[in-house]
C-alpha cells in the first residue's frame, strides 16, 4: 500500500480530464503515490476515457451524485492509505508538488491538514481565487486568503512564500491524513458542495490539530469548473454553507452576534443584487436564509461533539471587519488589511 492516495471528484468532467490528467499522472506517479478517480455518476465519457487512457489508474464509482461532500465520504471510505490529497480535475500541477506537502507532514506530526499556493491557470501570474497561498477568516465569518480578498487576486511577486499556520486550506488542493479524515467523520454532507472543506479544517483546528499553506508546493486552479459565479446555485450555496459553518463552529457568545452583522450585511447584498438586475441571486441570498434556519437546530448539534474553541486561539483568525476596510477602506489586499509580514 503506497502512502499518498491522489483522490479526484469527478462529475461529468471529461473535457478536464482530456486536458489536465496526463499532467497530474507525469507529476504525481511514483512510489509513495497513487492516483484514485471517484466518479460521481457521471452521464459523459469520462469513465470510459480514464479507463482506456490510464488503466493503471483505479475508479471508484458511485450509483448517484453526492455532491463534494458526499462523493469523497464515500470514496474514501473505500482507501486505506496513509494521507490522502484531495484534488479536483481542473487542476494542472508542476513537479515535486505532493513530495513538498508529504515531507511537511512527515516531519511535522501536529498538522493535520496542508495545502500549496494555487495560482490561475489562465493568467499564471496571479492567485487563485479558491485558495491561494491560504485561508483565513474574519470576526464576522467572512473567509479569504493571503493573495485574495474577495473578488480581488492579487499579483504573485513571492510576498506570500512563506510557509504558515492557516484556519483553512482549499478543497481544491488539499492534503489531510487518513486516520484524521475518519475520526472527524469527512466532510458534512448538509454543505453538499462550497466551504465544506472550511468547515472540516475549522473542526480540526477546535481538536488540537494545525492547518498549514507550504507555498513551495505550487499548482494551478481553473475554478469554478462545476459551478461558476453566475450561476444562482451558487450564490444560495456559499451564502447557506457561510451560516452553517457559523452555526456549527461558533462559541455562543460570538455565534448570536455575528448572525445579526450577517442578516444586516447580507440583506445588503441582495438589495445590490437587484440593483445589478441580478433578481436571481438576490432571491438566491433570501432561499439561503430560509434553508438556514429550517437547519439550525440539526447543525447546532454538532457542538456537542466538538466543543468550539474561542476564535482568539485558532490560527488564521483575524479579529477585523474586511466588509468595512474593503468595501469602505477600499484596503484590498491581504497584507493591507492584516498590516503585518506574513
Amino acid at each position: 500500500m503506497k502512502d499518498i492516495a491522489v483522490v479526484i471528484l469527478n462529475w461529468n468532467g471529461e473535457h478536464f480530464l482530456k486536458k489536465y490528467l496526463h499532467k497530474i499522472v507525469c507529476d504525481t506517479t511514483d512510489d509513495i503515490t497513487e492516483i484514485v478517480i471517484i466518479d460521481n455518476n457521471s452521464t459523459d465519457n469520462s469513465v470510459k476515457y480514464i479507463s482506456e487512457r490510464f488503466p493503471e489508474i483505479k475508479i471508484i464509482k458511485l450509483d448517484k451524485n453526492y455532491g463534494f461532500a458526499g462523493g469523497y465520504n464515500r470514496g474514501l471510505q473505500e482507501l486505506q492509505h496513509k494521507y490522502f490529497i484531495l484534488l479536483n480535475s481542473d487542476i494542472e500541477t508542476t513537479a515535486n508538488w505532493h513530495r513538498i506537502l508529504y515531507d511537511l507532514m512527515e516531519t511535522d506530526l501536529s498538522i493535520g491538514v496542508c495545502g500549496p499556493k494555487l495560482l490561475q491557470i489562465e493568467d499564471k501570474t496571479k492567485f487563485e481565487y479558491s485558495g491561494a497561498a491560504g485561508g483565513f477568516i474574519d470576526k464576522n465569518g467572512y473567509p479569504f486568503c493571503r493573495g485574495r480578498v474577495f473578488d480581488t487576486c492579487e499579483i504573485d511577486h513571492g510576498q506570500y512564500d512563506s510557509q504558515i499556520n492557516c484556519f483553512w486550506v482549499s478543497g481544491a488542493a488539499l492534503m489531510i491524513r487518513s486516520e484524521l479524515f475518519h475520526k472527524l467523520n469527512g466532510f458534512d454532507e448538509r454543505f453538499f458542495a462550497h466551504q465544506e472543506e472550511i468547515d472540516l479544517c475549522w473542526r480540526i483546528q477546535n481538536i488540537g490539530s494545525k492547518i498549514v499553506c507550504e507555498p513551495k508546493s505550487k499548482i494551478y486552479h481553473l475554478g469554478g469548473g462545476t459551478l461558476n459565479k453566475t450561476n444562482p446555485t451558487k450564490t444560495f450555496l456559499n451564502y447557506r454553507n457561510n451560516l452553517y459553518l457559523i452555526e456549527k463552529n461558533m462559541p455562543k457568545f460570538k455565534r448570536n452576534f455575528v448572525k445579526f452583522v450577517r442578516l444586516f450585511y447580507d440583506s445588503f447584498a441582495a438589495f445590490q443584487f437587484l440593483l445589478q438586475a441580478k433578481p436571481k441571486h438576490s432571491l438566491a441570498i433570501v432561499k439561503a436564509y430560509f434553508n438556514f434556519w429550517i437547519n439550525a437546530n440539526k447543525m447546532a448539534k454538532n457542538r456537542k461533539i466538538i466543543k468550539p474553541k474561542a476564535m482568539k486561539y485558532l490560527d488564521g483568525f483575524v479579529n477585523k471587519n474586511i466588509i468595512w476596510k474593503y468595501f469602505f477602506r477600499r484596503e484590498q489586499t491581504f497584507s493591507e488589511i492584516i498590516r503585518t509580514k506574513c
